[in-house]
């Protein structure tokens, strides 16, 4: 009996996750394991460690006295042959997986991307990475007590476990609900001086034009448009009847677009995010707060986290005009069929029509708004960009699909600490997207891929 795993490449080791003995609660949880057999700890390898282990074979022989073996038990009858275990089918795009851990050498964040009509995940990046062949042999131990003391973290699979701050990526998502819920229509302008400015109360915002309907406000990413749209949605006491209300039904339209609760993925340690609702205001205000109070919400900040493969699968939502299938990176099981959730559409509360609205926007913002580095000549590319503010340095987020009219691929970016999301999100995205829709890079975009890669940003922590 042995337990061989080979990598044909030293990507993706996250996602495939390793072996390792058993521990004694592995041995309590399942009678299947003895001491000394191996079980999938993490990535595909856990997820689907019951295709992946086989069956056990089964001989019982016959011993003297002295335990030497004198044949078969009853000729064999109760023997039963051993199965191997089934195979595997990754939805990966290996060329881009790869292309995705060069581009985030050196920075601390995530690259997700999703073929938006299955909901196959066609990269999953987390930085920093390690090398999977470090799992196996006799040093896995030794390499696994390095990499778990390691402190940029590379066993974090930031990609399903970072809760960030989507920032201005999130603002599609008002957008829709403030049109779904008849707050605003795509002609309702909204003054932006240089930000939200309103009682005392400033959201700041960088120069553009003012007033301006939604297109316009979503290509230039105007915090003062959706504060305005938040405020209007939050006080609006002749629909709603109480600022809870209003609450609570804006975040059921959040959970409806995948954001609050583990998509489940088929990868083990996904995080939820945050998405506040009433009670969580009453009990942080004792019940005394107005759409105010919360303002930053509208724009991707305050209470509101997300993982970028949540962040993703609203790009694969939008490029789907409103609905998504649930992210998986297992495309096939030998032998039998996949589960059923992974082919289900799930439907948002918001109509077709708006998410046409949407698109317009993010497709203006490439065309001539915060997203113009991810303008391809003859691919049309939809983007928003992202600039969480931190503690520290903003992180740098970019989410979008292309092309627009038949998306193939949904993707969302995220660097930490990585500045306005023109700096590090936008080109990274436009990299991958051309990568994947083309197959290859053209010579101008390889030679900034080699100057995206060559960049490090300063954490704080220890040289890697």
């Amino acid at each position: 009996r042995r337990t061989v795993r080979q990598y044909n490449h030293s990507s993706g080791a996250h996602i495939l996750g390793d072996v390792a003995e058993v521990s004694k609660s592995d041995i309590e949880n399942d009678d299947y394991y003895i001491a000394g057999d191996f079980i999938g700890k993490l990535g595909v390898e856990r997820s689907y460690e019951k295709q992946l282990r086989g069956e056990k074979g089964v001989e019982i022989l016959l011993r003297d006295a002295r335990g030497r073996i004198q044949g078969r038990y009853m000729n064999g009858k109760f023997d039963k042959a051993s199965v191997p275990g089934k195979d595997l089918k990754l939805s990966l795009d290996i060329n881009l997986q790869q292309l995705g851990e060069r581009l985030l050498e050196g920075k601390i964040g995530s690259i997700v991307a999703i073929e938006p009509s299955t909901g196959e995940v066609l990269c999953l990046v987390s930085s920093p990475t390690y090398d999977p062949h470090l799992m196996i042999g006799r040093d896995r131990g030794k390499n696994h007590l390095a990499l778990a003391r390691d402190p940029w973290k590379p066993l974090l699979n930031r990609a399903i476990m970072g809760a960030y701050p989507p920032g201005s990526t999130f603002k599609t998502t008002q957008a829709l609900t403030f049109l779904q819920e008849g707050i605003i229509t795509t002609s309702t302008p909204f003054p932006c001086s240089h930000g939200f400015v309103f009682r005392g109360l400033r959201v700041g915002c960088h120069a553009h034009g003012s007033p301006l309907p939604l297109i316009p406000a979503i290509a230039t990413s105007c915090n003062g448009y959706f504060c305005w749209g938040l405020y209007y949605m939050i006080g609006a006491r002749q629909k709603y009847g109480t600022v809870q209300k209003a609450m609570d039904t804006w975040r059921d339209y959040m959970v409806s677009m995948g954001f609050g609760y583990p998509l489940e993925i088929d990868l083990p340690g996904e995080k939820r995010g945050m998405i506040p609702n009433s009670k969580y205001y009453d009990k942080a205000y004792r019940g005394s707060w107005n759409g105010l109070t919360i303002i930053s919400i509208a724009i991707g900040q305050g209470e509101v986290t997300a993982t970028p493969l949540q962040i993703a699968n609203l790009g694969a939502t939008i490029a789907n005009r409103g609905y998504y299938v649930t992210p998986h990176v297992v495309k096939e099981v030998s032998g039998e069929p996949l589960d059923t959730v992974y082919s289900q559409r799930h439907y948002t509360m918001v109509n077709k029509d708006h998410y046409e609205e949407v698109v317009q926007g993010m497709r203006s913002a490439v065309l001539g708004g915060t997203c113009r580095m991810a303008n391809l000549p003859d691919i049309e590319v939809c983007g928003k960009t992202g600039t969480a503010q931190n503690r520290g340095k903003d992180h740098s987020a970019f989410m979008g699909f292309a092309p627009m009219n038949d998306p193939k691929i949904a993707i969302a970016v995220y660097v930490e600490n990585g500045g306005w999301g023109a700096t590090y999100g936008v080109p990274i995205g436009r990299l991958m997207i051309e990568q994947y829709l083309k197959g290859k890079l053209s010579p101008e975009d390889e030679a900034m891929a080699t100057e995206i890669q060559n960049r490090r940003i300063d954490y704080g922590l220890q040289e890697r």
